[in-house]
C-alpha cells in the first residue's frame, strides 16, 4: 500500500464540509461518500472493530490513535476515493477537485491540501506506508482543530445513520 496520508485527505474534506461551508448537504455527501470507501475497504481488507471506532473518534483531540490497521483503512480508503498519484502519494489536484465537488471553496480546498502535505513532509521518515498514513492523520487532525474547522460528531453520525 502507498499513500500513507491518504484518509487524512478523506477526513480533511469532511471537515470542509461541516464547519467552513456550513452545508449540511455538503457534510452529509463527503460523509457518505467517505463511508461508502471504509465499508469497501472494511469487506475487502477484514479491518477489526477498532478501526470503526478510531475513526469515530478521529475528531476528537484527546483521542489517542496507535492502531496500525487505522492507518491501513486510510490508505485503501484515499485509495478508493482516488486522492493518490501512481506513486501512491497524495494527488494534490485531485484532492483539491474532490474537496471542490462536495461545496468547497477553491480557498478552502487549498487549505486543506497545504495541511495534507505539510503533515506529509512532516513524516517523510516513516517508512511502513500505514504507519505514515496514521500519523499523516494525526497531524491533520491537529492543524484543522487549530483552524477551528473541527466538525461536529453529532452532525456526522446523524447523517451517516440516515443514510444506512
Amino acid at each position: 500500500m502507498a499513500g500513507s496520508w491518504n484518509l487524512v485527505v478523506a477526513l480533511a474534506l469532511v471537515t470542509l464540509g461541516v464547519e467552513i461551508e456550513c452545508s449540511t448537504e455538503v457534510m452529509k455527501t463527503i460523509t457518505s461518500g467517505f463511508m461508502k470507501a471504509l465499508e469497501e475497504c472494511r469487506h475487502e481488507q477484514n479491518f477489526s472493530d477498532h478501526v470503526i471506532r478510531d475513526l469515530y473518534f478521529y475528531w476528537k483531540e484527546d483521542y489517542t490513535l496507535l492502531n496500525r490497521e487505522t492507518g491501513c483503512a486510510i490508505v485503501c480508503m484515499s485509495h478508493k476515493l482516488n486522492l493518490l498519484d501512481t506513486s501512491g502519494k497524495l494527488h494534490h489536484g485531485k484532492t483539491k477537485e474532490f474537496a471542490m465537488s462536495h461545496g468547497a471553496a477553491d480557498d478552502t480546498a487549498a487549505k486543506l491540501v497545504t495541511s495534507l502535505h505539510e503533515c506529509e513532509n512532516n513524516n517523510a521518515e516513516v517508512e511502513d506506508t500505514c504507519m505514515k498514513a496514521l500519523e499523516v492523520a494525526k497531524c491533520f487532525r491537529t492543524a484543522i482543530d487549530q483552524l477551528n474547522w473541527t466538525p461536529k460528531m453529532d452532525i456526522i453520525i446523524t447523517e451517516v445513520l440516515t443514510d444506512i
